[in-house]
């Protein structure tokens, strides 16, 4: 089979990006708007590739040639967390430019990402409208939620997956990849820099002692469980063993214990619980990319163990007999 390529849409900072690397797929090219997201890209990946920048204003014809589509598009009108637009918003309507590429460039594969929320976004009739969509571009389709948690990372993150064929391409049926074991938490959060949470802190004691929080968690105790998350959220704490809750955008108020004391998880550890590998992680520290930017940018990001697991799924799926 030969080496597919693909260029990477909405790319934030490439975790969709490794996912096929790492199955042998080439690189050609990668749209992203963000400057912070770009900075970090280039910092992991370098500049051989060309940004083709916003992908609504993209003419598809100066597009290179790619076998494949990956893309994360904007999840934020869709999110349970955001307003939930949905196609009232011009961000959500992303999903049809990639659609005009597709078409245009005759793209044979795509993988898309969103989050869980759109499952049920106006009663399901904009996940029913991007399934339509998609498959009037001349696509078998498929497509689940799978949470992160079970495939490679403890981290617990539900997004939805859409896996699409060019009709005709297909040699077997798609088969969803199978969980697989997760990687140890002790194995993330391993930043030699990262930052102490001061238990005297007033604000964070004024958060402590809350309407919502008050008598109902007892320190000692809590700092005699290494490796124990905990989330401040903008009320209430919530408590988690050996896995953290979904990073996004914003969620800095992420702490763990270790060795009787409180940290806040930071952008290189964040990058590790993505399935990012240790040696950008180390290249993010090396070039001193800012540690809050870092983590929303990991939490916007792909987790790359899913991509990477759907991909060898994929090719499996158009692959000719003799070389599985």
């Amino acid at each position: 089979m030969k080496q597919l390529k693909f260029i990477d849409f909405c790319a934030g900072i490439g975790g969709g990006r490794l996912g096929l690397t790492n199955n042998n797929l080439e690189c050609v090219g990668y749209s992203e708007i963000d400057y912070y997201a770009q900075k970090t890209y280039k910092t992991f990946y370098g500049d051989k590739e060309k940004n083709y920048g916003d992908l609504t204003r993209i003419d598809a014809e100066k597009l290179p040639d790619f076998d494949l589509m990956i893309g994360g598009f904007p999840c934020q009108t869709f999110s349970v967390i955001g307003k939930r637009a949905g196609f009232n918003d011009s961000r959500g309507m992303i999903i049809y430019s990639l659609i005009d590429i597709m078409k245009k460039k005759n793209v044979s594969y795509f993988i898309l990402e969103n989050v869980k929320g759109l499952v049920n976004h106006n009663n399901g009739k904009t996940l029913n409208e991007i399934v339509k969509a998609l498959e009037d571009a001349g696509y078998d389709l498929e497509y689940r939620v799978l949470n992160s948690l079970n495939y490679g990372v403890p981290q617990m993150r539900e997004r939805i997956y859409f896996i699409g064929i060019k009709k005709g391409l297909k040699k077997k049926k798609f088969i969803w990849p199978k969980p697989f074991k997760n990687l140890d938490i002790k194995d993330c959060l391993i930043d030699n820099d990262v930052e102490e949470q001061k238990l005297d802190d007033k604000i964070f004691q004024k958060y402590l002692n809350n309407k919502y929080n008050y008598g109902k968690f007892d320190l000692n105790q809590i700092l005699k469980q290494d490796y124990l998350v905990l989330d401040t959220r903008q009320s209430d704490l919530r408590l988690y063993e050996k896995k953290v809750p979904t990073l996004r955008t914003g969620r800095h108020g992420i702490l763990y214990v270790k060795n009787n004391k409180l940290y806040k998880l930071s952008g290189y550890e964040s990058l590790l619980l993505q399935g990012f590998p240790k040696e950008l992680a180390e290249k993010s520290k090396n070039s001193k990319l800012n540690n809050s930017k870092l983590l929303s940018q990991a939490g916007n990001a792909m987790t790359v163990s899913v991509i990477q697991a759907l991909c060898e799924s994929l090719l499996k799926c158009i692959g000719d007999e003799e070389n599985e």
